[in-house]
């Protein structure tokens, strides 16, 4: 018989930057692939910046952005198209497919916080903006290293992804866990953080791992520790300039944040 808690039913993580792939460094190489290939060169930045959406709302959202679209017209001499967005698409899905098992290792801190959420009777789901496809090649790999999320709800899995909050409510609706105002979403890209607000969750930003800072566990730790932490801070001003409930460097940090939350359920408080 399920024991319903006082507090946090459940919590909603993110994948890439949350609880696998440190820095999220899968999606940006592809991105970058693939638009050069196209004979469109863009950043890291450009690449990571629309992070968190559905991947091809995340090919429109580059496309959109002017330096590239004026680089695509000087290429192909018109701005870009629905066409190209989904020409783009379809040269992404495989090459990203075969990036990602290279990059499915558990960022330190994950599985010792899903033993917490079993222990304490806190359910565990998940969503990403990666498709079906792309995560039947990450949660058996998880798995591995012993996560498993309840459930994993994807881009194509409902209507809208981030920032809409279809699939925190997917998630919510096949766990059984209610009220809205109960559950925990933790992500490391704004747009995540956006749909946890627009669901009425708590939300929890990690930031050492995230798509923002974009740094390796080794790049983290080569850095000097005042290069880290100004650059951690100006990551942080951007969770806390969204209203994020939380903002952690770490998913290790998450059972105490969790802990947290609830003594403020227990007074009544929502998010």
């Amino acid at each position: 018989m399920d024991i319903m808690r006082q507090g946090v039913q459940a919590v909603i993580l993110d994948w890439a930057g949350t609880a696998i792939d440190y820095g999220c460094q899968a999606p940006p190489r592809v991105f970058q692939e693939v638009f050069g290939r196209m004979g469109v060169p863009i950043t890291d930045k450009q690449a990571r910046e629309p992070m968190g959406r559905a991947k091809r709302d995340h090919i429109a959202a580059i496309l959109e952005m002017p330096p590239v679209s004026a680089r695509w017209q000087a290429k192909f001499g018109a701005t870009p198209s629905d066409v190209d967005v989904d020409r783009l698409y379809q040269l992404f899905l495989p090459l990203q497919k075969d990036v990602l098992a290279q990059h499915c290792d558990l960022i330190p801190g994950a599985t010792d916080f899903a033993a917490c959420c079993v222990k304490n009777h806190v359910r565990i789901g998940s969503s990403t903006g990666y498709t079906r496809e792309l995560m039947d090649v990450v949660t058996p790999l998880a798995a591995q290293q012993g996560y498993a999320p309840e459930c994993t709800l994807c881009a194509d899995d409902v209507p809208k992804g981030r920032p809409a909050p279809w699939m925190i409510f997917a998630a919510a609706q096949r766990m059984g866990t209610y009220p809205i105002n109960t559950l925990v979403v933790v992500d490391d890209t704004p747009v995540g953080i956006e749909a946890g607000h627009n669901a009425g969750c708590w939300t929890v930003a990690v930031i050492k791992s995230s798509n923002e800072l974009g740094l390796t566990l080794r790049q983290v730790e080569a850095l000097p520790e005042h290069e880290l932490q100004a650059r951690l801070e100006l990551v942080r001003q951007k969770f806390v300039r969204m209203k994020t409930h939380y903002v952690i460097d770490s998913v290790a940090e998450l059972w105490q944040t969790i802990q947290e939350i609830d003594r403020r359920i227990a007074f009544g408080e929502r998010p």
